[in-house]
C-alpha cells in the first residue's frame, strides 16, 4: 500500500522527501544539545572515619540501619517524595519551569535517574538543555539525601538516648538499693569484709580440734607423773572442757548460735546474694552509662553518613537525542524497503 501510494510512486519526489526527513532527524539528534549532569555518592560508616575504636569503647558499634541495608535505605530516601519536595523548594523549580507542584514532582521523577553501581555507589543523573539547572538539580539531590539521612540518624539516636536515660536512672536506683542492703548487712554483722570474716569463722572448727588434740597429749603426759588431783592436771582438764564446749558451739547448726556452722551458712548465703545483686546492679549501670556516652558520639557523626565521590559535574561527552536518531534510522530503513520492493516486487503484486 505504501509503495503504490501516489506520492511514493514518483521516485524523485519520494527520495527527496526521505532525504529531507532523514536530514531533519539527524539535525534533531544533535540539536538542541542536551547536557548530562551527574553526581555520585556512597553511604559511609564511622569506621571509615577512624572512629570505630572510639565507638567500640563507648558501646556504639553498628550503624543505624545496618551495613547491608545502607544502600537500600539511601536509594529509598533518594527516590522519595520528600527529597523531590526539598529539591523543588530549594531551587524554586515550580517557578523556573512554570509548573504546578504535582507537575514538578512528576517532572523530577521522569527526568532524574537514581541508579546504583558496583560497590554500593549511588549515582544521580539528569539530561537537560540548561546545564546550570541540571548541575543544580543533581547537587541538590545529593545534599537533600545527606540531610535526610542525618535527620533519620539523629532521630534514632535521640530515641536511643531517651531509652538509655531511663535505663541509667533505673539502674542507678537499683545500684543504690543493692549498696544500701550490702552496707546494712555489714553493720549488722560488724564485718568490714563479710566474706573474709565468714570464711574465718568457718575455719575455727579445725583449729579447735587441733587445740583439743594438743591438750590431750599434754594431759596424758602429765598423768604419767601426777594424779587427777594435781593442779596441772586439773588445769589441763578445765582447758579441754572449755575447748570442747567451744567446739560444740562451733559445730551447732542453729543459725542463732554465735560463730556456729549454722550461722556461717546463713550469713554466707546472705552475703553471696547481696554481693551478686550489687555486682549485677553495678554492671548494668556501667554498661548503660557507656552506651549513653556512645550516643553522643553517634550524634556528632550523624552527618558523616554519606561520602561524596563525585560532586555535581557536567559530562564533557556529547549527548545525543536518541529518539530522533531512532526515527532517522527507521525512516532510512523504510526508504530502503520501498526501493527494494519497487525494484523487485512480489509475483502476486506484479500480477495485480
Amino acid at each position: 500500500m505504501i509503495a503504490h501510494a501516489p506520492l511514493v510512486r514518483n521516485a524523485a519526489l519520494r527520495r527527496t522527501v526521505l532525504i529531507i526527513l532523514i536530514a531533519i532527524f539527524a539535525v534533531l539528534t544533535l540539536f538542541p544539545e542536551k547536557y548530562r549532569a551527574a553526581s555520585s555518592l556512597t553511604p559511609t560508616d564511622p569506621g571509615s572515619l577512624g572512629l570505630s575504636g572510639t565507638l567500640g569503647q563507648l558501646g556504639a558499634v553498628g550503624s543505624v540501619f545496618g551495613n547491608q541495608a545502607a544502600v537500600e535505605v539511601s536509594m529509598k530516601v533518594a527516590r522519595s517524595d520528600y527529597v523531590r519536595d526539598v529539591v523543588m523548594k530549594k531551587l524554586n523549580l515550580d517557578k523556573r519551569l512554570g509548573l504546578s507542584r504535582i507537575e514538578t514532582h512528576r517532572w523530577l521523577d521522569r527526568k532524574v535517574d537514581v541508579t546504583t553501581l558496583r560497590g554500593g555507589i549511588i549515582e544521580f543523573e539528569v539530561k537537560l538543555r540548561d546545564q546550570d539547572l541540571a548541575k543544580d538539580i543533581v547537587s541538590a539531590y545529593g545534599e537533600a539525601v545527606r540531610v535526610q539521612l542525618a535527620t533519620i540518624s539523629r532521630t534514632q539516636t535521640s530515641y536511643k538516648r531517651d531509652i538509655l536515660l531511663r535505663l541509667v536512672d533505673e539502674s542507678s536506683e537499683r545500684l543504690a538499693k543493692a549498696q544500701a542492703a550490702y552496707d546494712s548487712f555489714r553493720l549488722q554483722t560488724r564485718y568490714s569484709s563479710p566474706q573474709a570474716a565468714i570464711y574465718a569463722a568457718g575455719d575455727r572448727i579445725p583449729e579447735l580440734e587441733a587445740l583439743i588434740r594438743a591438750k590431750e597429749v599434754e594431759l596424758n603426759a602429765a598423768r604419767q607423773f601426777a594424779t587427777d588431783d594435781n593442779f596441772s592436771v586439773r588445769q589441763r582438764l578445765a582447758e579441754m572442757e572449755a575447748l570442747e564446749r567451744q567446739l560444740a558451739e562451733a559445730r551447732s547448726v542453729s543459725p542463732q548460735q554465735q560463730s556456729s556452722v549454722g550461722q556461717v551458712v546463713r550469713q554466707s548465703t546472705q552475703v553471696d546474694k547481696l554481693r551478686r545483686d550489687l555486682d549485677l546492679a553495678q554492671g548494668l549501670y556501667d554498661n548503660y552509662k557507656r552506651y549513653l556516652q556512645g550516643t553522643s558520639v553517634e550524634n556528632l557523626t550523624s552527618t558523616a553518613n554519606i561520602r561524596i565521590l563525585e560532586p555535581a559535574y557536567i559530562d564533557s561527552e556529547r549527548q545525543y537525542n536518541w529518539l530522533a536518531l531512532v526515527a532517522a534510522v527507521a525512516t532510512l530503513l523504510l526508504g530502503l524497503a520501498i526501493e527494494v520492493y519497487l525494484i523487485r516486487p512480489p509475483l502476486d503484486g506484479a500480477e495485480a
